[in-house]
């Protein structure tokens, strides 16, 4: 069997999109998979079990991606295209079964959205695959020793990215005597190009207890990482899905995005946002989508502390069940 799954150029959609993958290969074992996927999500589907090629597609102007893709999947007759970019290539190629992605907020959460275009009634947990490289660096880079807490401080968008000062009082709180992890190391996490943005958390954190990892691990070797942590706190990102994916402790941060949307994932998730609601740091008189000013100004390092508490004793309680 032969399929083609379409998914997202946005790294954190694309881990929401790997639920739908994990479904269709418990289904289908013995398929072999084309990926198509923007070229800053492709490294995520590298260890996918049954992976016949990753078909990176960078953006190009007017549509020229996907006389792309066509091009490269025209030829082949495939049994299912599962398409989550809602694109009319699945109606362009030959196929037996076509999934077409249909945007549909009633249905709330972007993964409830996702799950639809398979009729699960239930998603089930996005999950990604990693090879022994990534376990094995990860083992390098966080080696057995204290907790680790992990930080994601950046965003692909700086407006919604918490004050990276307050991640390191956060952090120092958590680790602190009274914190939920006394003594614990602190790893911060980001991506290529983010680390002037994180410079700010990383230099006020305790050099003898800091995991630097910003920009310096490929997008399956953080997640292998993440799984070695004990709890991920960060904003809404890309990395804040690959924590929840991880199923370590997830707490993310929203202000101008929606967590009725892009909450993480699962029982062992939480968000906390600021007191302003979307629609108030949004569109409103003076507002600039491309200011660099964060607009998570009123999250206070309190608030967070205490949503952090909750969900570390929480999901303490669901592992002692």
């Amino acid at each position: 069997m032969r399929i083609l799954f379409i998914t997202s150029s946005r790294i954190g959609d694309a881990v929401l999109s790997t639920a739908l993958l994990a479904h269709l290969l418990a289904r289908h074992p013995d398929a072999r998979f084309t990926i198509a996927c923007g070229p800053a999500a492709a490294p995520l589907f590298e260890a996918v079990p049954g992976l016949e090629r990753i078909v990176a597609l960078p953006k190009r102007r007017f549509g020229g991606h996907w006389l792309a893709l066509w091009a490269a999947t025209v030829g082949t007759r495939w049994d299912l295209v599962v398409d989550l970019r809602a694109s009319v290539l699945a109606w362009a190629v030959w196929a037996r079964e076509r999934r077409v992605f249909r945007y549909n907020h009633a249905l709330g959460h972007r993964l409830r959205q996702l799950a639809s275009v398979l009729d699960l009634d239930s998603p089930p947990d996005p999950v990604l695959w990693t090879a022994p490289r990534h376990d094995e660096a990860a083992a390098h880079l966080i080696p057995p020793g204290a907790p680790v807490v992990a930080l994601g401080p950046t965003a692909n968008w700086p407006r919604k990215a918490w004050v990276p000062e307050r991640f390191a009082e956060l952090a120092l709180r958590l680790t602190g005597p009274a914190g939920i992890l006394p003594g614990a190391r602190i790893a911060v996490f980001g991506g290529p190009g983010e680390r002037e943005a994180a410079m700010p958390a990383i230099a006020a954190l305790p050099h003898d207890r800091l995991i630097d990892l910003v920009g310096r691990v490929d997008l399956l070797t953080a997640y292998a990482c993440l799984r070695r942590c004990a709890i991920f706190i960060g904003n809404d990102s890309g990395l804040m899905h690959l924590a929840a994916a991880a199923r370590i402790p997830t707490l993310g941060l929203f202000g101008p995005s929606k967590e009725r949307l892009y909450a993480p994932w699962g029982d062992l998730a939480a968000a906390v946002r600021t007191p302003e609601a979307y629609e108030e740091l949004v569109g409103g008189p003076g507002y600039d989508r491309f200011a660099r000013e964060s607009l998570m100004a009123g999250l206070t390092v309190d608030s967070v502390e205490r949503a952090g508490r909750d969900l570390w004793e929480r999901t303490r309680a669901l592992a002692a069940t």
